[in-house]
């Protein structure tokens, strides 16, 4: 069954199961509302938006959204998921929802863990990386670096040549050189997850991002 979720990356810490230490992560995912619903006939794709984290400072165009959505806390961040075809647009009593397996959420409610997510489960998590600021390829690209030796006493981080002959004459795209390292969107698949509780969940290793930073959690 599909799931997903926003949260915020919490303490890494240890866990013991079954004897063993394993390194894990705590997100919090409370409090997460569904805001609205895209279909292809409106927007052109299929989507959910969810809302997480509480603020004080909220925009307008975003509080009159949320009023729409009947969602009384001011919410910080606003992300869509796309789903497929599969998970069915449902509507009682004048709200509409998603029905995804047997689960319904209807605009409006708060989207809780234990609703797709159990011990056990495999999850992939989405987050901004750490920036690290401009980087040379040593740290960047785990060069190896140039001698010590010969009175090379400027080259023991440098690049090295970058460049070929007459032909091409230039140098290639994508060649691995000192650069902004960090502060990217980064995917990591199959995190194990190692305990779920209605306001958050615990998964088995090291999740991207900074501790407080938004992360997309979906199985």
């Amino acid at each position: 069954m599909f799931g997903f979720i926003l949260g915020e990356k919490g303490n890494q810490e240890q866990f013991f199961e079954e004897g063993k230490r394993i390194p894990v992560t705590y997100i919090k995912t409370s409090p997460c509302y569904l805001v609205d619903i895209k279909w292809p006939e409106q927007h052109g794709y299929f989507a959910i938006l969810l809302g997480f984290g509480q603020t004080k400072n909220i925009k307008k165009p975003t509080l009159g959204q949320l009023k729409k959505a009947g969602i009384k806390t001011p919410l910080r961040f606003l992300k869509e998921f796309r789903l497929e075809k599969k998970e069915i647009i449902i509507e009682k009593g004048g709200k509409k929802g998603i029905k995804v397996g047997e689960k319904e959420i209807f605009i409006g409610d708060e989207v809780n863990p234990l609703l797709f997510f159990q011990k056990g489960h495999f999850v992939n998590v989405s987050g901004q990386s750490k920036g690290k600021g401009f980087q040379g390829v040593v740290k960047r690209h785990h060069f190896k670096g140039g001698p010590r030796t010969h009175g090379q006493s400027d080259r023991e981080r440098a690049p090295g040549s970058i460049g070929q002959t007459t032909t091409p004459g230039r140098v290639y795209k994508g060649k691995r050189m000192a650069g902004r390292m960090g502060g990217k969107r980064i995917t990591i698949k199959n995190f194990k997850v190692i305990e779920v509780k209605d306001d958050s969940l615990i998964v088995k290793g090291l999740v991207p991002g900074a501790r407080g930073g938004l992360l997309e959690i979906k199985n």
